[in-house]
């Protein structure tokens, strides 16, 4: 994975406010965890993807970390490779599901179930995490 890019202060807040601070792929947010959020490039900056708010949204580190440079993955159940999920330009909820526990994500399409798989979403770490916000009424998110 390259070096992150310079992302202005203005650009980030605009990007920040966008994704209501929480992360694009897993929807943690930084409110819950206190850790910050990243700025991810969809295209990623190594591929020819711009430093630009149409190719901006947040992530927090773990899935940002997970999806490095990449833009496809495998979808587990078909074995096709298929275009990760792009938070900026399509709907969460078109791709994913909360499990009826809410600790888990489920992957509803190709694309959905190659982003939780390539980015570990349902890492025993975060599932167990999630298990705590959802005793204390903060997980999942409502929207």
């Amino acid at each position: 994975m390259s070096a992150r890019q310079y992302v202005p202060k203005a650009l980030r807040e605009r990007v920040a406010a966008q994704a209501r601070q929480r992360c694009g792929y897993c929807l943690t947010t930084e409110r819950i965890t206190g850790a910050p959020m990243e700025i991810d490039h969809i295209i990623p900056h190594s591929l020819g993807g711009p430093t630009e708010e149409d190719n901006l949204w947040l992530a927090c580190s773990m899935c940002n970390d997970h999806k490095g440079n990449q833009m496809v993955a495998l979808d587990p159940m078909t074995g096709e490779m298929v275009r990760l999920f792009d938070p900026r330009r399509q709907a969460w909820h078109d791709h994913f599901a909360w499990s009826a526990e809410g600790d888990r994500i489920i992957g509803k399409t190709p694309c959905g179930r190659a982003t939780v798989h390539l980015l570990g979403m349902n890492r025993r770490s975060l599932v167990e995490s999630r298990r705590i916000w959802v005793a204390a009424g903060w997980h999942p998110p409502e929207d």
